[in-house]
């Protein structure tokens, strides 16, 4: 089974709220086993280094096939972008 990187925004007064609210629109769109969010139960939130830009620091993560996203059974990962705006991102079986 292959695996596709997806990059989702969320809205939500928590991320949690976000993830959820996500999960559930993608869903109604998608199959779970997409590549897309809805094929993730979890998410695991990670901060942006200070100054540095949030979109080129996922770029990163997923250029360094870093550790707590590259799991395609493994939590997303999260960002916040602004209040109440979170981006979900990560390897998702497809």
């Amino acid at each position: 089974m292959s695996a596709n990187w997806f990059e989702t925004i969320g809205c939500g007064e928590t991320a949690k709220e976000a993830f959820d609210d996500a999960v559930a629109e993608d869903m109604a769109e998608q199959c779970i086993n997409c590549g897309s969010i809805a094929a993730k139960d979890e998410f695991t939130q990670i901060e942006v280094p200070p100054g540095q830009d949030p979109e080129a620091f996922v770029r990163e993560l997923y250029e360094n096939d870093d550790p707590r996203v590259e799991d395609k059974w493994g939590p997303a990962g999260c960002i916040q972008l602004k209040d109440g705006e979170w981006l979900f991102f990560g390897w998702a079986a497809s």
